[in-house]
C-alpha cells in the first residue's frame, strides 16, 4: 500500500495513486460535480482521507457538464489552495496533511472533515432529510456555532490576504452533533482585492454579492463581508429570510441587516468588523 502522507512524486496519475493507497470510499467526479476536477475518500493504513485532484487532461466524457475551467486552470486553483492552508492556521479549514506530484497534477491530501456536507443538490432542498433541512432546523446554539466559526475563520484568512470567492453552502461540512464546521473547497478565493473580471463569478446566487454579477466591480473585504452575512441570515432565519426569525436575537440580526446591504458602502468594510460586531451581539 502507498503511505498518501509519504510521497511527494509518483510517475502514477491521480486515479491510480488513490487506487494503491487503499480502498476508495466514495469518487466524486462529473456525476456530482461540474468544475473538471476529481476527488476521493480513501481509506488507507494510515486513516481516512479526502483526496482531490485536477481531473485528467482528456475531454469531460460525452453528457457531462463542461468544466468551467480547462486542466491547467484547475491545477492552479490547486496551487491557490495550497497557498492558502500554507498561509492560515484555523480549526475551521480543512488540514492538509501531504500533496503529491502525480503524473496530472497535484495531488492534495486532507483529512476526512467529520460530518454532512450543508449544500445538497437543488432538488433535495426541500427533503426535510437533507442536511441543508436539518442545519438550518438544528438548535440555535448550534448554527450560532457554526456561523462563529464561519466568521472567525474568514477574519483569519482575510488578514492573511485572501477575498472570498464561490464561497456557498457546499464549502460547509458540520458535524450537527458538536456544532464543528469544516471549511473547505476554498480554491477559487483570490489573493487580495480585485475586479469582476467574469461578469457573472463562481458561485450560487443566493450568496453572492450584487458586484458579482457586475464586469469590473471592486471585489474585496466587503464582497467577503456580504456573502458571509447571506449564509448567516439563510440559515439563522430557518431559511425564511426574515429576520424578525433570526436565531441569535435582535442585536445579531442588525448585524446580519447590515452584512447584507446592496449597497457596498453601508456595509462592514472588512470581516474583521464584521466578526467583532457579530461578537458583541453574541
Amino acid at each position: 500500500m502507498t503511505d498518501l502522507l509519504a510521497l511527494a512524486r509518483t510517475d502514477l496519475p491521480a486515479e491510480g495513486l488513490v487506487a494503491s493507497a487503499g480502498r476508495t470510499l466514495a469518487r466524486y467526479d462529473h456525476r456530482t460535480q461540474d468544475s473538471g476536477n476529481i476527488s476521493w475518500l480513501v481509506a488507507t493504513e494510515q486513516g481516512e482521507y479526502f483526496v482531490k485532484s485536477a481531473g485528467t487532461r482528456e475531454p469531460p466524457p460525452p453528457g457531462a457538464p463542461i468544466p468551467y475551467l480547462d486542466h491547467a486552470a484547475r491545477v492552479r486553483l490547486l496551487r491557490s489552495a495550497l497557498e492558502i492552508a500554507q498561509s492560515v492556521d484555523h480549526p475551521a479549514l480543512s488540514r492538509l496533511r501531504a500533496v503529491v506530484e502525480a503524473a496530472d497534477g497535484p495531488v492534495l491530501v486532507y483529512d476526512r472533515a467529520p460530518g454532512e456536507l450543508i449544500g445538497v443538490p437543488s432538488a433535495r432542498r426541500s427533503d426535510p432529510a437533507s442536511p441543508y433541512r436539518r442545519f438550518a432546523a438544528a438548535p440555535p446554539g448550534i448554527r450560532l456555532t457554526v456561523l462563529g466559526q464561519l466568521l472567525e475563520a474568514h477574519a483569519a484568512l482575510e488578514r492573511a490576504g485572501w477575498v472570498a470567492c464561490d464561497l456557498y453552502d457546499g464549502c460547509l461540512m458540520v458535524d450537527l452533533a458538536t456544532g464543528r464546521l469544516t471549511l473547505i473547497d476554498l480554491d477559487t478565493y483570490r489573493r487580495g482585492a480585485s475586479t469582476n473580471d467574469m461578469g457573472r463569478m463562481f458561485g450560487s446566487s443566493r450568496f453572492m454579492a450584487p458586484e458579482e454579477f457586475e464586469l469590473g466591480a471592486p471585489l474585496d473585504s466587503r464582497t467577503t463581508v456580504f456573502t458571509l452575512g447571506r449564509i448567516a441570515r439563510h440559515f439563522g432565519t430557518g431559511l425564511t429570510e426574515d429576520l424578525a426569525h433570526f436565531c441569535g436575537g435582535a442585536e445579531a440580526a442588525e448585524v446580519i441587516d447590515r452584512a447584507t446591504r446592496p449597497s457596498r458602502s453601508e456595509r462592514f468594510g472588512s470581516v474583521g468588523e464584521l466578526a467583532a460586531a457579530w461578537a458583541r451581539a453574541m
